[in-house]
């Protein structure tokens, strides 16, 4: 599946949009974004998820006069296809580079590699 990049502030308004069950309002994301101490103007709020919609990330609509953002792309599928573009990018494609390079850095632990390998014995059923 191709998705398009997007940048660290469009992921982040779409990472609360997904926390929001795949739907929020505009008034919803502002509120959320002054919650974590973001000071964005509406502005480059509204410019940042015009730019999600163009990509296909997003679709936007009205209930009454507000404006309601729904996520066309799930945060699993964004998921897979960014590991898909890095594992290209850095490993040629080969998953097994970057997971010996995360063994070797120590970025995996012992409990990490249970989980893994109990979810390949049920065949990767129930893993979120």
């Amino acid at each position: 599946m191709m998705i398009q990049q997007v940048s660290d502030s469009e992921l982040e308004l779409m990472k609360l949009v997904w926390a929001k069950g795949g739907t929020a309002l505009y008034a919803q994301l502002m509120e959320e974004l002054e919650k974590s101490g973001r000071t964005w103007q509406k502005n480059t709020v509204i410019t940042l998820l015009s730019r999600l919609v163009e990509k296909g990330l997003l679709k936007t609509g009205k209930i009454g006069r507000r404006n309601e953002y729904k996520a066309v792309v799930s945060e699993a599928d964004y998921q897979a296809a960014q590991a898909q573009t890095f594992v290209n990018k850095l490993y040629a494609g080969n998953a097994k580079g970057l997971v010996a390079t995360l063994i070797q850095q120590e970025m995996f632990s012992e409990a990490d590699y249970e989980e893994l390998r109990r979810f390949w014995e049920q065949g990767g059923e129930g893993h979120e």
